[in-house]
């Protein structure tokens, strides 16, 4: 049990806390829709709780990928974050089929729902949250991308980082950017259908939530499930390639990979060098190289193995100190 919540003490923070959010909006909006029967606000309702419940499996698989390896399971769970976001989409999907589902309905049979400061003042508060989740994520994206910046850069450049972020942090700011406007969608709905009697706004907005969540899974979806199989970070690859080459021992690189497995990477590197080197010698090599490449922003092991240098040059990259440069400038330690 104690190894458990060690575990869980290592989750992904930006999904616990989008968890817990999500929670308390679901139940506000649920009680909304319960006194007015306003379609948007129930199509907010179910969004608000597949991305509750999304957010509380994604930090528990966040949380059980780091779990050291085992001898039944040599290569770590790095890959179980992949697995639980696959699942949680499923939620995902569910929740917006009956968002659209219900949008139609009351699009062919719109009604007029009642409780209108009932209504925009729950989804101003959740706007407001969402809007909150959404900053944290933001910024756990830049961080994890090596820019620490503050003000609105975690709002304006979280999207444009977004492929640099751990898959459980990429989901929460993704559900949290639909969630926001979503919540300005059914906003908006609300008072058009009270002032200009457009009611079938309402099932319009329900429709479009539900087509937005449909985005993040499909989007998800292909993301972890390419996570799951295990693909290769070209940026990574060229980045440890450009430090092994520039070793002076290292005369070239007959084969190199770099495996993402959840938020992990395996690395696997086969060099040549000069065939009189002693093992003692070569062992050095090995050493100092698998120092600096675990020292590589998440790296979690590597296996070097060298050949002797046949002198023909398999590795077509350039040991120029200005590239090496311009990787470690991307990629910080």
């Amino acid at each position: 049990m104690r190894d458990i919540f060690k575990l869980l003490k290592e989750g992904n923070k930006p999904s616990l806390l989008a968890g817990i959010v999500n929670t308390i909006i679901a139940i506000l909006k649920g009680i909304a829709f319960f006194f007015t029967g306003n379609v948007a606000m129930f199509a907010e309702t179910l969004h608000s709780l597949g991305d509750a419940a999304n957010q509380f499996f994604v930090f528990i698989g966040s949380a059980l990928s780091r779990k050291a390896p085992t001898p039944q399971f040599p290569n770590g769970f790095g890959r179980v974050v992949n697995l639980v976001c696959l699942g949680a989409v499923i939620i995902v999907a569910i929740m917006s089929y009956e968002a659209i589902k219900e949008g139609w309905h009351h699009v062919m049979n719109p009604t007029e729902s009642g409780g209108f400061i009932i209504n925009l003042s729950v989804l101003g508060i959740a706007i407001i949250l969402e809007l909150g989740v959404l900053y944290k994520a933001g910024k756990e994206i830049l961080h994890e991308a090596g820019i620490e910046k503050g003000g609105l850069a975690p709002l304006t450049m979280g999207f444009t980082n977004l492929k640099k972020a751990k898959p459980a942090t990429k989901l929460v700011f993704m559900e949290d950017l639909v969630a926001t406007a979503g919540g300005i969608l059914a906003f908006i709905a609300v008072l058009l259908a009270h002032f200009f009697n457009l009611l079938v706004a309402e099932g319009i907005a329900s429709i479009m939530i539900g087509l937005m969540m449909f985005y993040v899974v499909g989007r998800v979806f292909l993301e972890n499930a390419r996570g799951a199989i295990g693909e290769t970070d070209e940026e990574m690859l060229n980045h440890i390639a450009h430090i092994v080459a520039m070793d002076s021992d290292v005369k070239d690189i007959q084969q190199i990979e770099v495996i993402k497995e959840g938020e992990f990477l395996h690395v696997q590197v086969t060099a040549e060098v000069n065939p009189s080197h002693t093992l003692e010698y070569i062992d050095d090599i090995r050493d100092r190289l698998m120092k600096i490449i675990l020292n590589q922003k998440g790296v979690q092991d590597v296996l070097i193995s060298f050949d002797e240098d046949d002198g023909i040059r398999t590795w077509k990259g350039s040991n120029e100190t200005n590239n090496i440069e311009e990787f470690s400038s991307k990629l910080p330690e």
